[in-house]
């Protein structure tokens, strides 16, 4: 039944955790700057969904991944006492979650997805962020699709089921892929499909296993070419 796969993005199909602790890295080096930047590169992911909630609550009106991850670079720098760095310097950083590297996995496993399906990224991030990312990465999607095309950040039903009208699909012909258990049982209840892609580095050494149950997910995978076997692709 399924026709198309829609991926989530950050941590699933990209290492963001140690593409921006390397960015970070570069920045100290360039600027003279000493830091703890696996903390800072934590505590700017931490900020994503509290930033987010902002947007949902109508505390912000609708605002782009990179504006919103700008706000949270700011406080964090400010907080850390790195404050003599140019605008342009800090918008160079804060345009790192374009340059995020993709797991060993990801171009060969959606390669051979894409030969019997539609695929497609359905993530939070915005659309230059996700072309740009796709283009230096080399992930070969068959389109790029945001839930900046619909003003609401997932999980909402309207990211889920835009996703799908826009791929002229019904619900169920379209499956969520992702490594979070929480925006797949999101598009789960919106009707779609959902495969579940274990990325156990994603938050580093120490993570915590998601709590999944056994079949709680149409497929659960240890990575997209696992996913591509189990798909017959």
């Amino acid at each position: 039944m399924v026709k198309a796969l829609a991926f989530d993005t950050f941590g699933t199909v990209v290492d963001w955790r140690s593409s921006i602790i390397a960015e970070l890295g570069v920045f100290g080096e360039t600027h003279g700057v000493q830091h703890d930047w696996a903390t800072l590169a934590d505590g700017w992911r931490k900020g994503y969904l509290p930033a987010m909630d902002r947007v949902r609550r109508g505390e912000l009106p609708w605002t782009k991944i990179d504006d919103l991850h700008r706000m949270i670079l700011e406080e964090l720098l400010g907080a850390a006492g790195i404050t003599s760095v140019s605008d342009a310097d800090v918008d160079h950083l804060n345009r790192a979650w374009h340059r995020l590297n993709p797991w060993p996995d990801s171009v060969a496993g959606l390669t051979r997805l894409k030969e019997r399906f539609v695929i497609t990224t359905l993530s939070n991030g915005n659309m230059s962020l996700l072309t740009n990312m796709a283009k230096r990465a080399g992930l070969p999607w068959d389109c790029v699709i945001s839930a900046e095309l619909f003003h609401h950040y997932k999980p909402d039903p309207e990211a889920y089921l835009g996703c799908a009208e826009l791929l002229d699909v019904s619900p169920e012909e379209l499956m969520l892929v992702a490594a979070h258990p929480g925006d797949l049982r999101a598009a789960q209840q919106a009707g779609l499909r959902a495969a579940y892609v274990t990325r156990p580095l994603e938050y580093g050494p120490n993570q915590r296993a998601h709590k999944v149950a056994e079949g709680e997910f149409d497929f659960t995978a240890t990575d997209f070419l696992d996913l591509a076997d189990q798909l017959g692709a």
